[in-house]
């Protein structure tokens, strides 16, 4: 199992992270993605999906025609871990 960050973790990474942002209560980061149009948003969702699959590690998302929230935290961990600042750091990556 990913081991939780501490505090000070947590707040470096956040500093690392363009966009990327607490959730309010819950242990989670978040960030949302604006896009052209739907065919876009859906083409970063799946490129996303691919991503997610190869590193074991899924995000939580919402999408409504052009606009992708995405949500991270690892539950079994019972919040954000390596694991979910780096799915952040490669959804960044192909947006």
């Amino acid at each position: 199992m990913a081991r939780k960050l501490t505090r000070d973790e947590r707040r470096a990474a956040l500093a690392d992270l363009s966009g990327w942002h607490d959730v309010a209560d819950r242990d989670a980061i978040a960030k949302s993605y604006s896009f052209a149009n739907f065919n876009a948003a859906f083409g970063f969702m799946t490129r996303v999906a691919l991503l997610a699959e190869r590193m074991d590690h899924h995000p939580e998302w919402f999408n409504v025609y052009s606009k992708v929230d995405i949500t991270l935290t690892t539950h079994d961990a019972g919040g954000i871990t390596g694991r979910d600042t780096a799915l952040a750091t490669a959804i960044d990556a192909v947006a």
